[in-house]
């Protein structure tokens, strides 16, 4: 093995283990609303704009966070990051001895995102990666991003029921503060390209023209607010059905486990099919999938109270 691919693995195994520890932790912050809002005495709208804080934050702050990665590297960039999403999470751990503390929270988070999540490493793997292989290689990056839930949502479920969720959010704190640790070997070998002169402003004033860049950001709109509404409130959700909360724990493992190979799997054939149609069909299977899903939790109760009325 070449020195080139050498490098090129390290890199791969290094920003699926940071995306994955990253999503990991964002997806599993459900787990923390019954407890949070019974013992902080906040509502879950509080908590859940918390959670939404971030996500906006995210979105707003990765143009910004890409282009320090383009100018000053991935490194750095990863490795501030990292530490300013460990300092949110720590903070929500004693948001009520701070005013506005889940909101301060929300806000780190979301900037600790667009760092280590997929914006800054898929744009290292992209640019290191020969063009024949590089929606396999994103696809794979990717998938580790949903591993890190299925791992870590079970882990923080148990920490919740064995020290309670303000040291589970402590130990959230402490994994992703690891991911710094992870970024240190991190060096791109970015094929050669041509310069451009081309600033942030310009490359946004021209994304924004781009039909097809709209496009996707809408359907990332879609994806978001779909995957975030139920990792954030399925498990309070269940919680007040009578669900044993290590149920909602499994169920957003499993989830990630699925999203993992259907990340690989899709990333394998969009090196062999239309990607954006590829796209349109895991979206129209997603919105038929969740119909189903409400249809069954509305329909199944009212099926058996008719069955006990008629028995």
């Amino acid at each position: 093995m070449t020195a080139q691919r050498r490098s090129l693995l390290l890199l791969i195994v290094l920003s699926g283990l940071i995306i994955s520890l990253c999503m990991g932790l964002r997806q599993s912050l459900g787990l923390f609303m019954r407890p949070m809002t019974l013992d902080l005495g906040i509502t879950a709208a509080t908590f859940g704009f918390s959670i939404a804080l971030q996500n906006i934050v995210w979105g707003v702050a990765q143009p910004f966070v890409g282009a320090l990665g383009d100018r000053y590297g991935a490194r750095p960039v990863l490795i501030g990051t990292a530490l300013v999403y460990a300092s949110g999470l720590a903070l929500m751990a004693f948001s009520k001895a701070v005013p506005g503390g889940l909101e301060i929270s929300g806000f780190l988070l979301g900037v600790g995102t667009a760092g280590t999540a997929f914006g800054v490493l898929l744009g290292t793997i992209s640019r290191a990666t020969p063009p024949e292989k590089r929606s396999q290689t994103v696809g794979l990056v990717s998938a580790a991003g949903s591993i890190g839930t299925f791992v870590i949502a079970p882990i923080g479920q148990s920490l919740i029921n064995g020290f309670g969720w303000q040291a589970a959010m402590l130990v959230f704190a402490a994994i992703a503060g690891s991911m710094v640790f992870f970024a240190l070997p991190i060096k791109e070998q970015a094929l050669p390209q041509s310069p451009s002169k081309q600033n942030l402003g310009e490359a946004v004033r021209e994304a924004m023209g781009h039909r097809g860049y709209l496009f996707m950001t809408l359907a990332f709109f879609a994806c978001g607010f779909q995957l975030v509404f139920l990792t954030t409130h399925l498990p309070a959700y269940l919680a007040l059905c009578g669900v044993a909360p290590g149920v909602a724990a499994s169920a957003l493992g499993l989830i990630g486990l699925f999203n993992a190979i259907g990340t690989y799997m899709f990333g394998l054939l969009g090196a062999r099919y239309s990607q954006k149609h590829l796209l349109a069909m895991i979206y129209l299977l997603r919105t038929l999938i969740i119909v189903v899903f409400l249809l069954v939790s509305i329909l199944l109760p009212l099926f058996r109270l008719v069955a006990q009325i008629h028995a």
